[in-house]
């Protein structure tokens, strides 16, 4: 940060809003940091010599006579292995207790990588989740969020894929969360002793909901530098994108913009692109890989922010409750990776793309034959057949409580295949059947 003595401070302000402050000044940039009586603030808006501020935690008590101080630089962070292990508030300070790092210090919210250095994604992130890994493979620098009510265990399946993923570096960008999340985070890393590769920033309900908006950049700027400097695979969680989108929203209504959408800023889709277009394969085997969490209102998924996330990211992982099985699952249907086909049977094993459909194919019949049964029609034995395989189907495949591996995922379809049918009913290549069937 400039000191006292190099800052440029101002004592009159032209306007206040519940989010902004705006005055006049000469010599100052988009996003540079301020401090507007004793509180943080960042510019986002110039016209001429009119500047625009967001305080982050509120204008109210601000007086009109308040100091303003320009501290002649946007947010930053400094990066360097000592940000492993640790867990940050939204602007880079450690809130576990331990010191400041030591490192290289970086502006947060660059442009991303260079499209000239990237290459096509081809390596497999094994999960341990049948649902994802089975029917919907996510593959190194892919961006795909889960979409997901808010009353489900979706810190839980993003502690659970941090903890089962094969890379190099996880780094969690929580925002909005409750202090129960973030200790159950905190604990759950802690606890599988995993907290080595892990790296935290973390907005709570405590604090000021704006603060939300610097968390992924915080956690994509460590991102590119373990990817980018040191050529490790990092896999980026952001949980809840719907809470970003909803202090973007705040910012801009305060700041009496038109809203969009849904009550949405009209730069929702350019604001959200921006964080997931991070994700990269590079050329070097370093990779950043990002795997968000949307929560929606009521299933809904046209609104604006998983409506735009849709057109944005590769694919969404779908959860729900599966009431015959009673678990919450990676819904078949509503689920899809769209890079999948880069490591299935390249990466997996050469039966993976048939056993993936002839056990979705499979489901998709039960669920047949189930609007059968409940609208009163008689069911044939290939319909009670698939409804028995579609509950144990759900139960040891789609629930994200299993954790095993991919090859244990195919031997466990065989096995559900050969139980509940036929060689034929399956559609599976003679020649796989020849070699993997389990049944009579």
């Amino acid at each position: 940060m400039a000191t006292k003595a190099f800052q440029r401070i101002y004592t009159r302000l032209d306007a206040i809003t519940k989010a902004t402050v705006s005055l006049k000044a000469k010599g100052v940039s988009n996003d540079e940091l301020a401090i507007v009586d004793g509180r943080l603030a960042q510019v986002v808006k110039t016209k001429g010599d009119l500047i625009t501020l967001q305080v982050f935690s509120g204008t109210e008590g601000i007086p009109t006579n308040a100091e303003i101080a320009f501290l002649g630089e946007p947010p930053t962070l400094k990066v360097s292995d000592q940000l492993a292990g640790r867990f940050f508030n939204a602007y880079g300070h450690p809130i576990d207790g331990g010191p400041e790092v030591e490192g290289e210090v970086r502006e947060i919210g660059g442009p991303s990588v260079n499209p000239y250095k990237r290459r096509q994604p081809s390596e497999l992130i094994p999960t341990g989740i049948a649902g994802i890994d089975l029917n919907n493979t996510i593959v190194s620098g892919q961006k795909i969020p889960f979409f997901a009510d808010p009353d489900q265990p979706y810190n839980q399946v993003m502690a659970d894929v941090a903890l089962r993923a094969d890379v190099d570096k996880i780094i969690l960008g929580g925002m909005g969360l409750s202090n129960d999340d973030y200790l159950f985070f905190r604990h759950a890393f802690e606890d599988a002793g995993a907290l080595e590769k892990i790296i935290c920033f973390v907005n709570t309900t405590e604090d000021p909901p704006v603060e939300r908006l610097l968390v992924p950049d915080m956690a994509l700027t460590a991102a590119e530098y373990f990817a980018v400097d040191k050529n490790e695979k990092v896999l980026v969680l952001l949980t809840d994108m719907t809470l970003y989108a909803d202090a973007l929203s705040i910012v801009s209504n305060r700041m009496d913009q038109i809203p969009s959408k849904d009550s949405m800023p009209g730069s929702l889709y350019s604001d959200l692109a921006k964080i997931y277009e991070k994700a990269v394969q590079l050329p070097t085997d370093g990779s950043i890989t990002i795997i968000a969490v949307t929560t929606l209102n009521d299933g809904d998924i046209t609104h604006a922010i998983p409506d735009n996330t849709g057109y944005i990211t590769e694919g969404q992982l779908f959860l729900r409750a599966d009431s015959d099985s009673g678990k919450v699952i990676i819904d078949p249907f509503r689920s899809l990776s769209r890079l999948k086909q880069r490591v299935q049977n390249i990466k997996t094993r050469e039966d993976h793309s048939q056993v993936m459909n002839a056990g979705v194919r499979l489901y998709a019949d039960a669920q047949n034959a189930k609007t059968k049964l409940e609208n009163g029609f008689d069911l044939s034995d290939y319909d009670r057949r698939c409804l028995d395989f579609a509950k144990e189907y759900a139960t040891r495949l789609l629930s994200i409580d299993v954790n095993i591996t991919i090859t244990e995922m195919l031997d466990t379809a065989w096995e559900l295949f050969g139980k509940y049918f036929s060689k034929a009913e399956t559609g599976i290549k003679q020649a796989l059947i020849d070699k993997y069937w389990k049944g009579r």
